[in-house]
């Protein structure tokens, strides 16, 4: 496996997310199929398993040789491991609706398009010992769970950072104003994530400067909600360098000084070995990611998917994954295997923390706020307005 370096493509949604996502395919036709449940026991081993994911989270040691979970895989299990990374959910769910994978690690800006396309299996976590161990609150989550149904298992959480240059952004920034309101600072220079899912990073700072506004969760936006988070995002628009997908490319920008600030992820913080480059945790929060390894509806080779899925919440094989990416591992047990202090700086175990991320989400018409006197915009209208934001 090699760790390809790919550009997200936003592109146009197959799914229009204008129903619940309930479980029949939204646009779908009625013919289709019904899902028979989830596998009832396992049974000899393909052989192979194709899996897509984040970059970083499927390592064979080619990347770093310091970084290899699927070389135990596969002399455990006999399952060949091919892989393909993705930028951005938006590319995700078009590659996974191929069918040519058999796992998925899903955000939650993902998963529950993946349900509602009938793309993702339902999962019996009885097949995946090591479920037990992960922390209670990472489990049954709305974005992966449905009607008591699981839909995978979780794999790590983490969340969407600050990162300046501190020769350049003085003094240290507390708040997301510096890639908002103080943007024209560092005109030319500011960096944002390149999915219509960063509109919830502007809709979180609103949230905390314009009360007035009435956000109480940054992915539930009635109309003029998403269209006040559009306008601060056209105009954070004429100070953006470049919006990026690729991380590599973002951490070759901070090295070069053609960014000097914008949102990141610690996994990118990590590949810059230059002390001027620091992230942080603004005062008006964070969204993030807690992120569940998904089966294909599709998959061919679906023991070899249920013993990637028991792998990678193996305690030892999550803390070295976990680590790596640099997010939150998911249990007690793999904080045991993981360096002296990794858990603590990362809040492992600590629910009252998790609670405080913004953790993504599929914006839908049923108001995830539980508000009932408005509709809220859905995931299409946020592509659309994500198009329209970027010119």
């Amino acid at each position: 496996m090699t760790l390809t370096r790919r550009n997200g493509r936003l592109g146009g949604l197959a799914l229009a997310l204008t129903c619940s996502l309930a479980l029949s395919a939204c646009g779908g036709d009625s013919s289709d199929d019904e899902a028979t449940g989830p596998l009832k026991e396992l049974g000899k081993t393909e052989g192979q398993v194709s899996i897509l994911a984040w970059p970083g989270y499927v390592e064979d040691g080619s990347n770093d040789p310091n970084a290899d979970w699927v070389s135990s895989f596969e002399e455990k299990t006999g399952c060949k491991v091919t892989s393909k990374v993705y930028g951005t959910s938006d590319e995700a769910f078009n590659l996974a609706k191929s069918g040519d994978y058999d796992v998925v690690a899903a955000s939650g800006d993902l998963t529950l398009r993946m349900v509602a396309a009938k793309a993702a299996a339902e999962v019996n976590t009885d097949l995946v010992p090591n479920y037990e161990k992960v922390f209670d609150f990472l489990k049954d989550q709305e974005w992966n769970t449905v009607d008591g149904k699981n839909y995978g298992v979780p794999h790590g959480y983490g969340a969407n950072l600050l990162m300046y240059n501190s020769d350049v952004v003085k003094p240290a920034p507390t708040s997301w104003d510096v890639v908002f309101d103080k943007a024209s600072e560092h005109k030319g220079k500011v960096t944002a994530y390149d999915s219509p899912i960063y509109i919830a990073d502007a809709a979180m700072y609103l949230m905390a400067t314009q009360p007035d506004l009435g956000i109480e969760n940054p992915y539930a936006l009635d109309e003029d909600q998403l269209a006040a988070a559009v306008d601060l995002l056209k105009a954070q628009r004429g100070h953006v360098g470049e919006y990026w997908s690729d991380y590599l490319k973002e951490a070759q920008a901070f090295k070069t000084g053609d960014s000097v600030v914008g949102t990141t992820w610690q996994v990118i913080a990590n590949t810059i070995d230059q002390d001027n480059v620091k992230v942080t945790v603004p005062e008006e929060g964070v969204t993030g990611w807690n992120d569940t390894w998904m089966i294909s509806s599709k998959s061919k080779n679906p023991n070899c998917a249920y013993a990637w899925l028991n792998h990678i919440e193996d305690p030892e094989i999550n803390a070295q994954a976990t680590q790596y990416f640099g997010e939150s591992p998911n249990s007690q047990e793999a904080c045991d295997f993981a360096e002296p202090g990794f858990c603590e700086s990362y809040h492992a175990g600590d629910e009252a923390y998790s609670d405080k991320i913004w953790y993504w989400r599929t914006p839908i018409e049923d108001c995830l706020d539980g508000r009932t006197d408005v509709t809220c915009t859905d995931y299409s209208d946020w592509t659309k307005a994500w198009t329209e934001i970027k010119g």
